[in-house]
């Protein structure tokens, strides 16, 4: 029977050879980083009205609720992947010239 793969698993099967085994060590890492990240826990924050309304506008554009979007946008500044735009845009720019 042949199956067919996607292309993220065909990307897998194709760069087989490239992967390493974890130690002990790194995979008792990364099942703890992974049996926390499962976790969740309810907070209280104070907020603006303004700055609300506009990540519930955000947040309606991009079809997902309000929450799981404060919760992204968390997690991506605490693993260094929430970036600006803007100053991307304007760095761009003075490259350019």
């Amino acid at each position: 029977m042949k199956v067919k793969l996607d292309a993220f698993e065909q990307s897998i099967e194709n760069n087989a050879e490239n992967f390493v085994p974890v130690s002990v060590a790194e995979k008792a890492e990364i099942e703890t980083i992974l049996a926390a990240a499962n976790k969740t826990k309810n907070i209280n924050i104070r907020i603006s009205e303004y700055d609300l309304t506009k990540v519930k506008q955000k947040s309606s554009a991009e079809g997902l609720p309000y929450q799981t979007l404060i919760s992204s946008i968390i997690h991506k500044y605490i693993t260094g992947r929430l970036v600006d735009e803007q100053s991307i845009l304007k760095s761009i720019q003075l490259i350019r010239q």
